[in-house]
């Protein structure tokens, strides 16, 4: 815990840029019957019958320093689709950068290895030089701001009834255009010092 709250304490350095990385799924649901849609006075309603029609995953990559955010729909979330999503954001996202340093949780494809499952072992491992690991505690996974900012995107998004990945796809790109344009940030109080108070539990006794 102290590691990762430690890494938030970091000034911003466009060398080094903090990106965090979080995933979630989503299930897809279609209408069975046509919505009333909303008039004067009255929401729109929906029936409560619905069809599924399968989940997507939301890779979401966040840089609370830089006010900018990503998130790419899958189909899957293996370790092969975790790898291609490292690659993406060091080789797409920030290729000027000399190191990432990466913030996530203890996800069992969240690992190194995952990067020799998907690549050959000499593009695997300067992918791995790529990026300095950081992960959250066991139980700790909410001090990923990539999970705030799903959270976010949860609430703000997603919190309706979607059919398929090509239009979850689409109302993604959008609300991640708005909050991208704005520069919306994380505003990330906790602290090391609040951490050995608040958590006092949690640390041995002597």
């Amino acid at each position: 815990m102290e590691d990762v709250l430690a890494v938030y304490q970091r000034p911003r350095d466009l060398d080094l840029p903090l990106v965090c990385l979080d995933e979630s799924s989503k299930q897809l649901l279609t209408e069975t019957r046509n919505f009333i849609p909303m008039t004067r006075g009255r929401v729109a309603r929906h029936d409560y019958e619905y069809q599924r029609n399968g989940t997507a995953n939301l890779f979401m990559v966040f840089a609370p320093l830089e006010g900018w955010r990503h998130v790419k729909v899958t189909d899957r979330r293996t370790a092969i689709d975790y790898a291609h999503m490292l690659r993406e954001i060091s080789d797409k996202h920030f290729p000027g950068a000399k190191k990432i340093v990466l913030v996530q949780d203890n996800l069992n494809t969240h690992k190194p290895a995952s990067l020799y499952e998907a690549f050959p072992p000499e593009e695997a491992r300067r992918l791995v030089e790529r990026f300095e690991w950081h992960y959250t505690p066991k139980h700790g996974s909410w001090l990923d701001m990539a999970e705030s900012e799903l959270g976010v995107l949860s609430k703000q998004c997603l919190d309706r009834r979607i059919p398929d990945k090509a239009a979850l796809a689409r109302e993604i790109a959008a609300w991640v255009k708005h909050r991208n344009k704005h520069h919306a940030k994380a505003n990330w109080q906790f602290t090391t010092a609040d951490a050995r108070v608040k958590l006092k539990h949690l640390y041995p006794t002597f």
